[in-house]
Formats: structure tokens, sequence, C-alpha cells
């Protein structure tokens, strides 16, 4: 069985861990798929550079949907502080990588996520984890936008939750209309960042900011 670093692999306790097991039996299904895609493109899956092509394809796109096998809820609860703070904590420029659902084609930029808690902090790096977790599915970015505040929310339950995520979807850039420098930036807020536009302008000055 393969196995490859990623930080996104569950574990037997229902949490997740470091590692991630490539399904022996998905990968052969995939490949056999794949072997028919090259077929019906007019390609020769058995010259050199193709041979093996469908099973790496396979293994890429297990690795592309590895979310499916997490619950971004359990990554934050495996790290939840008690802790007297309640001014707003920040992660911004958390880098993402997702797929399109419509045309199954990457859309890759960044997402700011902001909270204020309520008596209760989570580890930074778990922030970025729930991104990957949703991440690594197919998507659309405004629901991507949504499960991320939300898992936020739900978990930590804070005094509000702000999303802002920015990507550029190579469904706009390769194919369709072709526009090549198409940004898409998507925002979902709760709480304080809704009911005070200072709060909310606050965050938006801060992750515009270069704080370096």
């Amino acid at each position: 069985m393969d196995i490859i670093n990623n930080g996104l692999g569950e574990n037997q306790k229902g949490g997740y861990d470091r590692i991630d097991h490539y399904d022996p039996e998905i990968t052969s299904k995939l490949t056999e798929h794949y072997k028919g895609i090259l077929d019906q493109l007019g390609e020769d899956g058995q010259r050199e550079g193709l041979k093996d092509t469908p099973k790496r394809v396979a293994k890429a796109m297990q690795f592309l949907t590895q979310g499916y096998g997490t619950d971004p809820k359990d990554i934050l609860k495996s790290a939840i502080f008690h802790e007297d703070y309640s001014e707003m904590v920040i992660v911004k420029d958390i880098e993402l990588f997702s797929m399109c659902e419509h045309h199954m084609l990457p859309f890759i930029g960044k997402a700011h996520v902001a909270y204020i808690p309520d008596g209760r902090i989570t580890g930074l790096s778990k922030i970025a984890r729930v991104v990957d977790g949703y991440a690594r599915r197919l998507q659309v970015q405004e629901r991507l936008t949504v499960q991320i505040r939300d898992c936020i929310q739900d978990t930590l339950k804070p005094l509000g939750v702000a999303v802002v995520i920015e990507a550029l979807h190579l469904c706009m850039v390769m194919r369709g209309v072709q526009k090549q420098h198409s940004v898409t930036t998507t925002s979902a807020f709760t709480g304080g960042f809704l009911k005070s536009d200072k709060t909310r302008e606050e965050f938006i000055h801060l992750i515009g900011a270069n704080l370096r």
C-alpha cells in the first residue's frame, strides 16, 4: 500500500494524523476508468509516456479529494484551549487548492479567516487544516466559504467568524470565457462581524495590509 505525507489522513480514533493511505481497490477501479478515458480521447494508452498515467491520475485524484476522509470539526476539537482573550484572531493568506465540481478543474487562491474568541481558542495551524479539509473535495467557492465559517462557529462558538476567499478558477482561464486574470472573491460572516461595521472593516483592512 502506498503512503504519502500530507497531514490529512484519518486515524483509528476518528481524528487525523499525518499519514494518508491510498486505497488499493479504489486505485485499481479508477485506473481502469482513466484507461478508458485515454482511449476515448484517441490516445494510445500503451505508449511509454502514458502507460502508467492512469494509475498516477488515480492516486492524484485521491490526494486532491482527500478532504472527504476528514472531519474538520474533529480537527478543531483536537486543540481547543480555554483562554481569556476576546480580540480578533486572524490567520490570513492560507494557500488553498480545490477542484471545481462543474468541470473538475482546479481553483487556486488564498483564504483569510478570523474569529473573536469567547473564552476558547484553537491552535492556529488547525484553522489552515480546516480550510484544507473542505477545499480538498469537489467544490464551489461559495459553499467552501460558508463551510469554513460554519465549522469554526459551530465548534468554537466564538463571538463571530469571518472568512474571505480569493481564487483563480482554471475553468475560466483554460476554457469557456478564457479570462486569464479574473479572480473571484467570496465572503461569509457571523456574529460581531455581521453586527459591527467597524469590526468587519478592521478585518478587511488587516487582511489587505502588509504586516510583515
